[in-house]
């Protein structure tokens, strides 16, 4: 069913009605598969930025730890050793492919299932009849507000993940949100608060952003601190339990990151020294903050699409470079996705960068030529190239860097599609592009 059916069966079905359809299909899910989540433990990761990395983290330690674990991200499909792309353009499957997927990894025996649980999917009611053992929250910025309606429905969307916890279960929360005493108000049989103490640089002259709350109004949360934090140009490194941890990861987020995946493993009776090899032969994700070439000048692919994640992108980029000229290759989703953060990425852009190439993302079936025009609005300083032709846009960005530069590519990471009108999807993939144009 093409993008357009979908758009006129919304139009003439009334709201109640699709939401009951929603409703039903995970009901007919789990009853088809006998309600598989009643026989494996369910790790449920929801926020707006960082699910993916923890997801693939707490499965990392969870499988030092000697268990077989099932996971879904934006990434990959994973049952053990088995693992797929994801190809559907879609974080959370749909309730029918999610109910089947638990299915097979119960018959598979995984004692682990660990899932990024997205604000949409719970709009969508793919979220129940799941039984969740614990649920992480990691961040909340601005995201979905046009399809959630408010920030505040934003937020409590993905408290329904909290509420859906079973009466034993855990919650693990960013103490450095400000939301977190919202999600800490669920009950829990455990809760855990996680924090970083402010963080250092061994490379001099970047003022990195750390919070650090003191405070927990929630006195019944166990606090786990990462501490002795420091950014390099190869990773982070940081202390917990007096236990160091040393990882190839870029980027204060990653801390937070590894924290929290490293809560969720301790929740599970797995020991520091224990997450800490784990973490430790971790080498990234495909296209978080990876590095594809480092030559001649840095070139790095992000998934980065909300603004306070390319914030946070270009002050680690800026850092690892030594503060050299970088160059951002950016876009903005169509489809009437945050139409509002349009000229906020195109601002932060202007902020870091001394050269922006504004290109397509995924337009869906609007104008690309209005999304960058809307992106172009929130730059003032310095005067854009805009490229619908994403491929010719990488490749400007590329031809227009000088040795020590650094070319940050971000929106679209590792994902195979790019979604254009009518429903179709054009294989795709950053970081295939710029090998070829490098080679």
């Amino acid at each position: 069913m093409n993008v357009n059916a979908k758009k006129l069966i919304k139009k003439f079905i009334p709201s109640f009605a699709l939401n009951w359809y929603h409703f039903f299909l995970p009901l007919l899910g789990a009853f088809l598969y006998r309600f598989p989540s009643r026989k494996i433990k369910v790790i449920g990761i929801t926020g707006t930025n960082g699910k993916t990395t923890v997801v693939h983290l707490i499965s990392k330690i969870l499988e030092q730890a000697g268990y077989k674990v099932a996971s879904i991200s934006s990434v990959r499909f994973k049952i053990g050793d088995r693992e797929y792309k994801n190809t559907l353009k879609m974080t959370m499957p749909g309730r029918l492919k999610l109910q089947k997927f638990f299915r097979e990894a119960v018959n598979s025996k995984c004692d682990f299932m660990v899932l990024e649980v997205t604000s949409e999917g719970i709009k969508q009611h793919r979220h129940r009849f799941i039984d969740f053992d614990t649920a992480v929250f990691t961040n909340l910025t601005q995201e979905h507000i046009e399809s959630h309606g408010s920030f505040e429905k934003y937020k409590q969307a993905k408290g329904e993940l909290f509420k859906m916890l079973k009466s034993k279960g855990i919650s693990i929360v960013n103490l450095a949100d400000e939301n977190a005493d919202y999600f800490l108000e669920f009950g829990a049989n455990e809760k855990i608060g996680y924090k970083v103490y402010p963080v250092k640089s061994r490379e001099a002259g970047i003022p990195l952003e750390a919070e650090l709350f003191n405070k927990v109004k929630n006195p019944n949360v166990k606090i786990i601190t990462a501490k002795n934090c420091e950014l390099t140009a190869e990773g982070v490194k940081f202390s917990v339990n007096d236990v160091k941890f040393s990882l190839d990861l870029l980027g204060e987020f990653n801390i937070y990151n590894a924290i929290a995946a490293i809560c969720a493993g301790m929740a599970q009776g797995v020991d520091s020294q224990t997450c800490k090899t784990a973490l430790e032969k971790f080498k990234g994700i495909p296209g978080r903050m990876e590095i594809i070439a480092r030559d001649r000048f840095l070139v790095i692919v992000d998934y980065a699409h909300t603004p306070d994640a390319l914030k946070k992108v270009y002050q680690t980029v800026k850092q690892v470079s030594n503060n050299q000229k970088m160059i951002g290759v950016i876009g903005a989703a169509g489809g009437g996705r945050d139409k509002w953060k349009r000229p906020e990425l195109g601002k932060i852009a202007d902020q870091y960068c001394a050269q922006i190439i504004i290109t397509n993302e995924d337009p869906y079936d609007e104008n690309p030529e209005q999304i960058l025009n809307e992106i172009e609005k929130g730059i003032s300083i310095h005067k854009p190239y805009k490229i619908i032709d994403r491929k010719q846009a990488i490749k400007k960005a590329l031809s227009l860097a000088k040795s020590g530069d650094a070319v940050v590519i971000t929106g679209k990471g590792s994902e195979p599609w790019m979604c254009v009108a009518n429903g179709k999807k054009i294989p795709w993939d950053d970081r295939e592009i710029v090998k070829q144009a490098l080679m």
